[in-house]
């Protein structure tokens, strides 16, 4: 084996985690995979005898370009029109096990939104700390920092992350259990149902980019988000294709209108109802990944097994 096929399986072997690493700084499934690609580009220009520990290596130089690229990002973000979502990671409703939604599973689009109150270094060090279990020397050596600093930042993220949105257990199959319901309750245009399937405070998000019609702030309260639901009903241009996806591990829906249009909707469950309804139409933040048969959005004809809804 050459010296370089030998660098690639030893990289290869820490790929997944490394994209899991920057799409949680990030938010951002294209970029995260930017930061994947240059760090590949350092290891393979770097010195391996200077490397004792590959994983670590890798990870802070993933982390110091996740954050500069962070950095980036939010000054691009300052003219973005409307609310931002973060980029979801969307696959088929029955992905192989080796699937990208592993890796998101446990970083909800609610919990990615708590993430943007943090600044970069912030929110590096509490998911280092929090979700990867990285000791505190190695965050204090990637971020240049103190280890009691670190320490400190992950405190106050926690807490912080912890306002921003409470922990609720849901089971997998419990989430499925309520989109599943509301999804039926849509279709069957059932206006009391369906409120009965939100909290009280919920939210929606809608995320258009300037690009497609969204809602410029998010709404609160069931009967707002109600409302906005029947007007976007009442607009489509005719019944959509409804297709389900998994948004970061999770079920949503994947709508899919005559005049190709798509709206990605995420959800956030608590006790048995929707507390957070994320609408994605942005196409840059929906682009192949949630089209993984390559149909509706070309031309080409939808899965099968999808379905028409009808107008609430």
């Amino acid at each position: 084996m050459t010296a370089t096929s030998h660098q690639d399986t030893d990289f290869e072997g820490h790929r997944r985690h490394l994209f899991a690493v920057a799409y949680r700084i990030l938010g951002s499934v294209g970029d995260a995979e930017d930061v994947v690609q240059e760090t590949w580009l350092r290891w393979s220009a770097c010195d391996r005898a200077e490397v004792n520990d590959p994983r670590a290596w890798l990870t802070r130089i993933a982390t110091r370009l996740a954050i500069d690229q962070w950095r980036w990002a939010r000054r691009q973000r300052i003219d973005y029109v409307g609310s931002w979502l973060p980029e979801p990671v969307i696959e088929d409703d029955s992905p192989s096990p080796d699937s990208a939604s592993e890796l998101a599973e446990d970083i909800s689009i609610a919990l990615l939104l708590a993430l943007e109150r943090l600044g970069p270094e912030e929110r590096a060090a509490f998911l280092l700390r929090e979700v990867f279990d990285v000791g505190y020397g190695e965050i204090a050596t990637t971020l240049s920092r103190s280890e009691t600093a670190c320490r400190q930042m992950v405190t106050r993220a926690r807490s912080r992350v912890a306002r921003e949105r409470p922990r609720f257990d849901v089971s997998p199959g419990e989430h499925a259990r309520v989109v599943q319901a509301f999804s039926q309750a849509v279709d069957d245009g059932d206006i009391e149902t369906l409120t009965s399937l939100l909290t009280e405070d919920v939210q929606l998000w809608s995320d258009g980019g300037g690009k497609v019609a969204a809602l410029r702030k998010p709404l609160f309260g069931s009967q707002a988000v109600i409302r906005a639901l029947i007007g976007l009903a009442r607009v489509q241009k005719g019944p959509p294709l409804v297709e389900a996806r998994r948004v970061n591990g999770r079920l949503g829906l994947l709508l899919r209108t005559a005049d190709g249009l798509r709206t990605l909707m995420g959800f956030q469950v608590r006790d048995g109802r929707i507390s957070g309804l994320y609408l994605i139409r942005n196409p840059d933040k929906l682009g192949e990944r949630a089209t993984p048969d390559g149909g509706g959005a070309d031309g080409e004809r939808p899965d099968p097994q999808t379905r028409s809804r009808r107008s609430l």
